[in-house]
């Protein structure tokens, strides 16, 4: 049974700061290509990374909208939906991001990596 199961990570803290910590991040990625985060923050926003460049590459208004929505900033949407018009992922079905591990964090311990965007061809 599947009573009381939550779906996605968590990320230690409530629905609601973790759906910001998330959309922080995002904006954070898409706007800098590169971030240093903990393993498991990088893993849970790559799906959504994924879908807004998916959301790009398909460049409509609908698509522009949900992107809006689930960023919240409607210049850096413009940007990334720029990014994907010049055909900076056209040749890639998926996989825009990358993780690459740095080690262990001095005072809890936790994973740090690197997540960036992937721009080279395939």
């Amino acid at each position: 049974m599947r009573h009381n199961k939550k779906r996605g990570m968590k990320l230690g803290t409530d629905a609601s700061h973790t759906k910001a910590i998330k959309k922080s991040l995002v904006c954070a990625l898409l706007a800098n290509d590169r971030i240093k985060t903990t393993q498991e923050r990088a893993k849970a926003i790559r799906p959504d990374v994924d879908r807004v460049i998916t959301w790009a590459k398909r460049g409509d208004l609908a698509a522009r909208r949900n992107a809006i929505a689930k960023l919240g900033d409607a210049a850096l949407v413009a940007e990334v939906f720029d990014k994907a018009a010049q055909g900076l992922w056209a040749d890639r079905n998926g996989g825009y991001t990358r993780i690459m591990k740095l080690g262990a964090r001095k005072g809890d311990n936790a994973e740090v990596v690197i997540i960036e965007l992937v721009n080279e061809p395939v």
